[in-house]
Protein backbone atom coordinates (compact mmCIF):
# COMPACT_ATOMS: atom_id res chain seq x y z
CA UNK A 1 0.00 0.00 0.00
CA UNK A 2 1.20 3.45 -0.84
CA UNK A 3 1.91 5.56 2.24
CA UNK A 4 1.27 8.84 0.43
CA UNK A 5 -2.39 9.71 1.22
CA UNK A 6 -2.57 11.91 -1.89
CA UNK A 7 -2.19 8.78 -4.01
CA UNK A 8 -4.87 6.78 -2.21
CA UNK A 9 -8.15 5.77 -3.79
CA UNK A 10 -11.32 7.78 -3.26
CA UNK A 11 -12.55 5.10 -0.85
CA UNK A 12 -9.39 5.28 1.29
CA UNK A 13 -9.43 9.09 1.31
CA UNK A 14 -13.05 9.16 2.42
CA UNK A 15 -12.37 6.57 5.08
CA UNK A 16 -9.51 8.68 6.42
CA UNK A 17 -11.86 11.70 6.52
CA UNK A 18 -14.36 9.63 8.50
CA UNK A 19 -11.67 8.44 10.94
CA UNK A 20 -10.47 12.03 11.49
CA UNK A 21 -14.02 13.23 12.21
CA UNK A 22 -14.58 10.33 14.62
CA UNK A 23 -11.29 11.10 16.37
CA UNK A 24 -12.20 14.79 16.73
CA UNK A 25 -15.58 13.93 18.24
CA UNK A 26 -13.85 11.38 20.48
CA UNK A 27 -11.44 14.04 21.73
CA UNK A 28 -14.34 16.41 22.44
CA UNK A 29 -16.13 13.73 24.46
CA UNK A 30 -12.88 12.81 26.23
CA UNK A 31 -12.27 16.44 27.21
CA UNK A 32 -15.83 16.65 28.52
CA UNK A 33 -15.68 13.42 30.53
CA UNK A 34 -12.08 13.50 31.75
CA UNK A 35 -11.34 17.21 32.08
CA UNK A 36 -14.84 18.41 32.95
CA UNK A 37 -15.08 20.84 30.01
CA UNK A 38 -18.81 21.29 29.55
CA UNK A 39 -19.73 22.13 25.94
CA UNK A 40 -21.64 25.31 25.21
CA UNK A 41 -24.43 25.26 22.58
CA UNK A 42 -22.05 26.29 19.78
CA UNK A 43 -19.67 23.47 20.78
CA UNK A 44 -22.54 21.00 20.50
CA UNK A 45 -23.42 22.32 17.04
CA UNK A 46 -19.77 21.88 16.01
CA UNK A 47 -19.89 18.27 17.19
CA UNK A 48 -23.03 17.75 15.11
CA UNK A 49 -21.28 19.26 12.08
CA UNK A 50 -18.29 16.91 12.57
CA UNK A 51 -20.70 13.97 12.87
CA UNK A 52 -22.50 15.00 9.67
CA UNK A 53 -19.20 15.45 7.84
CA UNK A 54 -17.98 12.09 9.09
CA UNK A 55 -21.21 10.49 7.88
CA UNK A 56 -20.74 11.99 4.40
CA UNK A 57 -17.17 10.64 4.32
CA UNK A 58 -18.32 7.21 5.55
CA UNK A 59 -21.10 6.91 2.96
CA UNK A 60 -18.66 8.06 0.28
CA UNK A 61 -16.16 5.41 1.39
CA UNK A 62 -18.78 2.66 1.43
CA UNK A 63 -20.27 3.65 -1.93
CA UNK A 64 -16.94 4.52 -3.62
CA UNK A 65 -18.47 5.68 -6.91
CA UNK A 66 -16.46 4.86 -10.01
CA UNK A 67 -17.56 7.90 -11.98
CA UNK A 68 -15.89 11.26 -11.58
CA UNK A 69 -19.34 12.86 -11.21
CA UNK A 70 -20.20 10.60 -8.27
CA UNK A 71 -16.93 11.35 -6.52
CA UNK A 72 -17.44 15.06 -7.08
CA UNK A 73 -20.99 14.87 -5.67
CA UNK A 74 -19.73 13.35 -2.42
CA UNK A 75 -16.88 15.84 -2.26
CA UNK A 76 -19.23 18.78 -2.78
CA UNK A 77 -21.58 17.46 -0.09
CA UNK A 78 -18.61 17.15 2.27
CA UNK A 79 -17.47 20.65 1.28
CA UNK A 80 -20.88 22.14 2.10
CA UNK A 81 -21.01 20.29 5.43
CA UNK A 82 -17.47 21.41 6.31
CA UNK A 83 -18.40 24.96 5.30
CA UNK A 84 -21.35 24.97 7.69
CA UNK A 85 -19.10 23.63 10.46
CA UNK A 86 -16.48 26.27 9.65
CA UNK A 87 -19.12 29.00 9.81
CA UNK A 88 -20.26 27.80 13.25
CA UNK A 89 -16.66 27.56 14.48
CA UNK A 90 -15.84 30.96 13.01
CA UNK A 91 -18.78 32.50 14.82
CA UNK A 92 -17.59 30.87 18.05
CA UNK A 93 -14.04 32.17 17.59
CA UNK A 94 -15.43 35.64 16.85
CA UNK A 95 -17.43 35.57 20.10
CA UNK A 96 -14.30 34.55 22.01
CA UNK A 97 -12.41 37.55 20.66
CA UNK A 98 -15.04 40.16 21.54
CA UNK A 99 -14.12 42.73 24.18
CA UNK A 100 -15.66 41.76 27.56
CA UNK A 101 -18.17 44.63 27.45
CA UNK A 102 -19.57 43.41 24.10
CA UNK A 103 -20.04 39.75 25.01
CA UNK A 104 -23.74 38.81 24.92
CA UNK A 105 -25.41 37.84 28.17
CA UNK A 106 -25.51 34.16 29.07
CA UNK A 107 -28.65 32.46 27.87
CA UNK A 108 -30.52 29.34 28.91
CA UNK A 109 -29.02 25.89 28.37
CA UNK A 110 -29.57 23.97 25.16
CA UNK A 111 -31.84 21.40 26.84
CA UNK A 112 -34.18 24.12 28.11
CA UNK A 113 -34.24 25.87 24.73
CA UNK A 114 -35.12 22.58 22.97
CA UNK A 115 -38.06 22.12 25.33
CA UNK A 116 -39.31 25.72 25.32
CA UNK A 117 -38.66 26.96 21.78
CA UNK A 118 -39.37 25.79 18.23
CA UNK A 119 -36.43 24.12 16.49
CA UNK A 120 -35.61 27.03 14.16
CA UNK A 121 -35.78 29.41 17.11
CA UNK A 122 -33.24 27.26 18.96
CA UNK A 123 -30.88 27.33 15.97
CA UNK A 124 -31.24 31.10 15.64
CA UNK A 125 -30.64 31.62 19.37
CA UNK A 126 -27.60 29.33 19.49
CA UNK A 127 -25.98 30.92 16.44
CA UNK A 128 -26.30 34.37 17.97
CA UNK A 129 -24.20 33.01 20.84
CA UNK A 130 -24.22 33.72 24.51
CA UNK A 131 -21.76 34.69 27.20
CA UNK A 132 -20.84 31.10 28.00
CA UNK A 133 -19.69 30.65 24.38
CA UNK A 134 -17.15 33.46 24.82
CA UNK A 135 -15.27 31.64 27.59
CA UNK A 136 -11.98 30.00 26.66
CA UNK A 137 -11.63 26.97 28.93
CA UNK A 138 -8.92 25.14 26.97
CA UNK A 139 -6.21 26.05 24.53
CA UNK A 140 -3.35 24.30 22.77
CA UNK A 141 -0.56 26.14 20.97
CA UNK A 142 -2.43 29.39 21.58
CA UNK A 143 -5.66 28.27 19.89
CA UNK A 144 -8.93 27.54 21.67
CA UNK A 145 -10.96 24.43 20.95
CA UNK A 146 -13.32 26.30 18.56
CA UNK A 147 -10.28 27.68 16.72
CA UNK A 148 -8.92 24.17 16.34
CA UNK A 149 -12.35 23.07 15.10
CA UNK A 150 -12.21 25.83 12.48
CA UNK A 151 -8.75 24.66 11.40
CA UNK A 152 -9.98 21.06 11.10
CA UNK A 153 -13.11 22.03 9.15
CA UNK A 154 -10.96 23.93 6.66
CA UNK A 155 -8.46 21.06 6.36
CA UNK A 156 -11.25 18.52 5.89
CA UNK A 157 -12.88 20.73 3.25
CA UNK A 158 -9.61 20.78 1.30
CA UNK A 159 -9.29 17.02 1.82
CA UNK A 160 -12.78 16.53 0.36
CA UNK A 161 -11.89 18.67 -2.66
CA UNK A 162 -8.69 16.69 -3.12
CA UNK A 163 -10.59 13.40 -2.94
CA UNK A 164 -12.78 14.51 -5.85
CA UNK A 165 -9.75 14.68 -8.12
CA UNK A 166 -8.67 11.07 -7.66
CA UNK A 167 -8.86 8.73 -10.63
CA UNK A 168 -9.48 5.60 -8.53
Amino acid sequence: MNLNPFRWSFRARCFLGFVLCAALIGFAIFSQMQWGLQPCPLCIFQRIAFAALGLVFLIGALHAPRSLGGRRAYSMLALVTAGIGAAISGRHVWLQHLPPDQVPACGPGLNYMMEAMPFLGVIRKVLTGSGECANVDWSFLGLSMPAWSLVWFVLLAFWALNAASTRR
